[in-house]
């Protein structure tokens, strides 16, 4: 009897000591995780933060660079009323209105952490500033209810803003297949702006054909 309690008691501490080791174990797993995640959610906020002080900025510079368009096409006889931009209130969109273009420029869609991939290196989790071809407002274009990555059809450029305020911010250019020019970020929204005018209003529109079809 003493030896079959000895022996009980023998495996209910074996199987207390696998218990212990396995939770052990899962905690482990949990705190590699929580880490991990913890990582990507401080460069995610950090980066939100920069990325919601440079579109700031980038509206600040759309009033200023409206200014100056409408005095430019004034002076050319143009009426001052076709040229003018446009700030929802949460500040997380911007429309400039150029003649017959309307770009947009806006925040929307940093709601979790996402990164740049770079070779040989971590990955750079930025926040991402979208300039979109086309007015954001406008029903008939559909593209204030359009999520990732149905988005991006209407993608003229973006402007990506890093966590850290000393690194710089990364323009990629959709035409010219993403490459990609860094910023220093104190001049990186005037530059964005600017850049993403040219792109627009420095080209034309042809005329539309119908396109030929071959009959059976």
């Amino acid at each position: 009897m003493v030896k079959n309690n000895k022996a009980y008691f023998a495996d209910k501490e074996e199987s207390s000591e696998i218990i212990r080791r396995k939770n052990y174990a899962t905690q482990e797993r949990v705190n590699l995780i929580a880490s991990h995640m913890y990582k990507q959610h401080k460069d995610h906020h950090q980066a939100t933060l920069n990325t919601t002080r440079m579109f700031d900025r980038i509206l600040n510079d759309m009033k200023e660079v409206t200014d100056y368009l409408r005095q430019s096409f004034s002076a050319r006889g143009v009426e001052q009323s076709k040229i003018f931009c446009e700030i929802d209130a949460d500040r997380s969109v911007g429309i400039i209105n150029i003649l017959w273009h309307s770009i947009s420029f806006t925040t929307r869609g940093n709601t979790k952490p996402q990164a740049l991939y770079r070779e040989d290196e971590s990955p750079l989790f930025t926040g991402r500033i979208l300039a979109l071809n086309g007015d954001f407002q406008d029903a008939s274009l559909d593209i204030q209810d359009q999520e990732y990555p149905d988005i991006l059809r209407c993608e003229i450029a973006s402007l990506y803003v890093p966590a850290d305020t000393t690194s710089p911010a990364i323009l990629k250019i959709k035409h010219i297949g993403n490459k990609e020019f860094y910023l220093n970020q104190i001049d990186a929204s005037k530059e964005f702006l600017l850049k993403v005018i040219e792109i627009i209003c420095g080209g034309g529109i042809y005329h539309e054909n119908e396109p030929d079809t071959e009959e059976e």
